[in-house]
């Protein structure tokens, strides 16, 4: 009896090793939006700081994403609309100054793309986005030398209106197109 207990910890040890931590890297992460601007055009924008944690387990082909975004960092290259969006008109960022994404579940395919679903939470209010992976590149970094990094580009769209955020439509669009460039190194 005992070696089988002996045995079950073994394995049951060994699972959890199977799942490997990484680290965002803030540095090289950004997430970026894009949006209708009054039927005109497509305005894009991004934030600059990002931070999070996410696991991969290759044996299972699951694992978890966790990203914090500083809604104050948005930058669409003006000033005076990046102050905008930071207001209560939009993300409010003085009493609402993060915005979160949890998955819920990841599926990595054999191709090493991925489908993660996840809650988004924007103002206070938390929502289901899926998130299609486009590509999953992992590897030594070639100028951080013991470093592996793992590079995920990743895709989702949602509406801001289910988040409260409803200043000037339907002008301006409600569908906002998302897009994540994560690298994160392991622990």
């Amino acid at each position: 009896m005992r070696k089988v207990c002996l045995a079950v910890a073994m394995m049951a040890s060994m699972s959890a090793q199977a799942a490997e931590s990484y680290t965002i890297d803030p540095f090289h992460t950004y997430p970026n939006f894009e949006i209708n601007h009054l039927g005109f055009s497509t305005m894009h924008g991004r934030f600059d700081k990002t931070s999070g944690n996410l696991t991969i387990d290759w044996e299972k082909n699951t694992g978890s994403v966790d990203i914090t975004i500083d809604a104050a960092s948005v930058s669409t290259g003006m000033k005076k609309r990046d102050d905008h969006l930071m207001s209560p008109d939009f993300l409010n960022a003085a009493e609402f100054p993060e915005i979160t994404y949890k998955s819920t579940k990841v599926t990595i395919n054999k191709d090493k793309t991925a489908m993660v679903e996840g809650n988004l939470t924007i103002m206070g209010v938390s929502k289901p986005v899926t998130l299609d992976v486009a590509s999953i590149h992992c590897g030594d970094h070639p100028m951080k030398k013991g470093a592996y990094i793992c590079g995920f580009d990743a895709k989702g769209k949602f509406k801001r209106s289910d988040f409260g955020v409803t200043y000037g439509l339907p002008a301006v669009g409600d569908e906002m197109k998302l897009h994540i460039e994560v690298e994160a190194a392991r622990n």
